[in-house]
């Protein structure tokens, strides 16, 4: 047994963030310089693949002439946009024997430790619930598998590419049991090709489109269009060591932050599943 006495101080046990969430292989991260600072205030584009592609008959069956020259129909696509939202983790500890460069090499680990998750709970919560199309039968919520194809039929209605299923960490496992998804090199995909996201912070909410919680047993899934994301500098503050220190208490307090914009396009569906038999 050994002697007694004051514990050691050690390192941080090291954490690594999930490898399939919203920062993960699906989306498309921009880190964004201060040369373009002015993105982090949010952006607006025109919607790509959101009007449908028609056919034109030119020549209707047992008619020998060409006929009217039909009238094609055109498009005005919509405008979209993207709101930041700035992340943030503080730590606070005594001045003694924690010195204002350990402060910040804590507070930097944990930020981006836990970044993934804040992001997706503000996302789901802000851009993808309040835009959805709710598809959960009047019967109720449904086994996995159904879900994962209404959805991805509603995407494919409505977009004309590649898009994003967003899945509760909670309910991650159950894509295994139909091999509703798969991975393909570092990403998770669906068989209809769609990339998949599983997500902390969708889990942690696990609200529909209206907010309201799921019921014990359930979760909502999503989908959406691609995901690109505009991420800021991180900054620290204070940004000198003096300024960190309360003197009142002797405390020192180091926040670090980071601004993001996350987007989508076109359509975003959402469906209620039972995960519990």
């Amino acid at each position: 047994m050994p002697p007694a006495g004051m514990r050691r101080r050690v390192a941080a046990i090291p954490g690594t963030p999930l490898p399939n969430g919203i920062l993960g292989g699906c989306s498309t991260v921009i880190d964004v310089t201060e040369d373009d600072i002015h993105q982090l205030l949010g952006v607006e584009w025109l919607g790509l693949g959101c009007n449908p592609v028609r056919d034109t008959d030119w020549c209707p069956p047992g008619d020998e002439s060409p006929g009217e020259v039909p009238v094609k129909e055109f498009a005005r696509p919509e405008v979209e946009s993207a709101d930041p939202v700035t992340l943030y983790a503080g730590v606070e500890c005594s001045t003694i024997g924690w010195s204002y460069a350990e402060a910040i090499e804590h507070v930097r680990a944990t930020l981006l430790l836990g970044e993934q998750r804040g992001l997706e709970e503000w996302f789901w919560s802000a851009v993808l619930a309040p835009k959805a199309i709710d598809l959960t039968p009047a019967a109720g919520p449904v086994n996995i598998a159904q879900g994962v194809a209404a959805l991805e039929g509603c995407l494919a209605e409505n977009y004309g590419g590649i898009g994003t299923l967003h899945v509760p960490a909670g309910a991650a496992a159950l894509l295994g049991c139909c091999n509703a998804a798969v991975l393909q090199g570092n990403r998770l995909r669906t068989l209809a090709g769609n990339c998949v996201v599983i997500g902390a912070g969708y889990s942690a909410l696990n609200s529909g489109p209206d907010g309201t919680p799921a019921e014990p047993g359930t979760a909502w899934l999503a989908i959406s269009g691609p995901v690109l994301i505009r991420r800021g500098p991180l900054d620290i503050v204070p940004g000198n060591p003096s300024q960190s220190v309360d003197y009142r208490y002797n405390d020192r307090r180091v926040l670090a932050e980071r601004t993001y914009v996350p987007a989508t396009t076109c359509t975003v569906c959402m469906i209620q599943i039972q995960v519990c038999p």
